[in-house]
C-alpha cells in the first residue's frame, strides 16, 4: 500500500496478522542496505494484529527492493538457523 502523495521511495507497507517477531527482524535486515534512509514499524492497535511497515530509500531506488531484500534475506537465516538446529540434534541422537 503505498502512502498518498508520495512516491515509489516511500511506502507503507500493511501486514495482516503479524506482530513484532516479524517487525523488528525484517527492520533489521532492510536497515543492512545503505540504501535505505529510513525504516520502521508500529502496529496499529494492541487488538490488531496488523503492522504499518514503512520504508523510505534514497535515490531511484524503489521501497518495494529492499522490502523483498529484507525478506529474502530474513527467509535465508530462518532456513540456516533451522539447518543448523536440525544438524545439531541428529547428532546429540547418534551420540556424537
Amino acid at each position: 500500500v503505498q502512502a498518498d502523495g508520495t512516491d515509489g521511495n516511500c511506502v507503507t507497507f500493511v501486514l495482516h496478522d503479524e506482530d513484532h517477531t516479524l517487525g523488528n527482524s525484517l527492520r533489521y535486515m532492510v536497515m543492512k542496505n545503505p540504501d535505505v534512509e529510513f525504516c520502521g514499524y508500529c502496529i496499529t492497535h494492541p487488538s490488531e494484529s496488523k503492522i504499518n511497515f514503512r520504508i523510505q530509500t534514497r535515490g531511484a531506488l524503489p521501497a518495494v527492493e529492499p522490502f523483498r531484500k529484507g525478506l529474502n534475506d530474513l527467509m535465508g537465516v530462518c532456513q540456516h538457523v533451522l539447518t543448523t538446529f536440525e544438524v545439531r540434534l541428529f547428532l546429540n541422537r547418534a551420540g556424537t
